[in-house]
């Protein structure tokens, strides 16, 4: 759902092996009420690290709908696309996130998860100009209340849940023959200096369904045309509002897509929007200092997946490869961005 491309080619299909006989399976067609035989184009809208997007139009309704690829899985899961498609249908209600209308994660007739989800217009959130109708976005999908048995994973510790994660992923790095030693030793220290504030949260107040991923491309803004919308639900955990915040704000997801760090005064700015926006629904208890806490391990996270996708991407083999990540992997271990966290991390 990143960029939408030209119009529909057979090589674009081809480009995921197996894909053209798999749209024409029964189960598929069935599920998704197409006419038996294939009348529908599909055009490749945009790939990730860990899936590929792509666009049709459905012949009998002419809904424009979204074919989701899946792989791998960042949270390790067995059933990756069945999680996400779990995920959309407890947000329906937000009236924020895509519609899906089918999952097939069983591997039989191919060897990807597949999702197709409703197409949802819209263009990349504008840090500048449009920062704070995020606020509202956010704030419809945290008010959904969950039931009380949810297929969602519910860290016991969130704020060591995911600097356990980032010594995971950062081992890729520290035990590469690529990796530069002085940056091993940086990123060692950062981490270190993140450790001491592990156990500073006390136990949220309240807990939802959060994205835990919010670049400024998962977001599809839409001004005065309609509403706001959020894609992208592949690490959806059970979590408290101050972690989305902290992801959104944190000057290494800011500087993702784009070359934005918000200073505080903005960061403080869009934490008081996004409690009017909420208007009482939920508790927002202490909620700049706990999304303060959740910045700083937020930029642990993104650095060290970063020294992760860094490796991987130089192995041979690998077949999804997206260019404006692999620019931003070098920026963000370079001497100069690693110098910036810790002084973050320090204030």
């Amino acid at each position: 759902m990143e960029s939408q491309k030209g119009n529909s080619t057979e090589k674009d299909i081809e480009k995921t092996k197996g894909l053209s006989s798999y749209i024409q399976t029964a189960g598929y067609r069935r599920g998704l009420h197409l006419p038996d035989n294939v009348q529908e184009e599909y055009s490749l809208l945009g790939q990730g690290e860990y899936n590929r997007n792509y666009l049709f139009t459905h012949p009998v309704t002419g809904q424009k709908l979204v074919l989701r690829i899946n792989f791998g899985s960042q949270m390790h899961l067995a059933h990756q696309i069945e999680y996400e498609y779990n995920a959309l249908k407890l947000l329906e209600e937000s009236g924020r996130t895509p519609r899906p209308f089918y999952v097939d994660g069983s591997l039989k007739d191919f060897t990807n998860g597949v999702m197709v989800m409703e197409y949802l217009p819209g263009h990349a959130l504008d840090y500048h100009t449009e920062l704070f109708r995020a606020a509202g976005c956010l704030a419809d999908i945290h008010s959904v209340s969950l039931p009380k048995c949810t297929h969602l994973i519910v860290p016991e510790n969130p704020v060591r849940a995911i600097l356990e994660e980032c010594e995971q992923m950062v081992c890729t790095y520290m035990e590469s023959n690529l990796a530069d030693a002085d940056k091993k030793q940086k990123i060692r220290l950062l981490l270190d200096l993140a450790w001491k504030q592990a156990d500073a949260l006390a136990a949220a107040s309240y807990q939802c369904c959060i994205n835990t991923e919010l670049n400024s491309t998962n977001f599809l803004m839409n001004g005065t045309e309609g509403p706001d919308y959020l894609i992208d639900w592949e690490k959806p955990i059970c979590g408290e509002p101050a972690q989305d915040l902290g992801h959104f704000l944190a000057p290494t997801t800011t500087f993702w897509k784009t070359d934005v760090i918000l200073d505080e005064k903005e960061m403080r700015a869009f934490v008081e929007k996004y409690i009017e926006e909420v208007n009482g629904r939920f508790p927002v208890n202490d909620l700049w200092e706990r999304t303060n806490t959740y910045m700083t391990v937020t930029c642990l996270r993104g650095i060290t997946w970063c020294a992760m996708a860094w490796v991987e991407y130089q192995q041979p083999g690998r077949e999804l490869v997206n260019e404006s990540t692999w620019r931003k992997l070098e920026a963000y271990l370079t001497d100069e961005f690693l110098g910036k966290m810790k002084r973050f991390i320090e204030k």
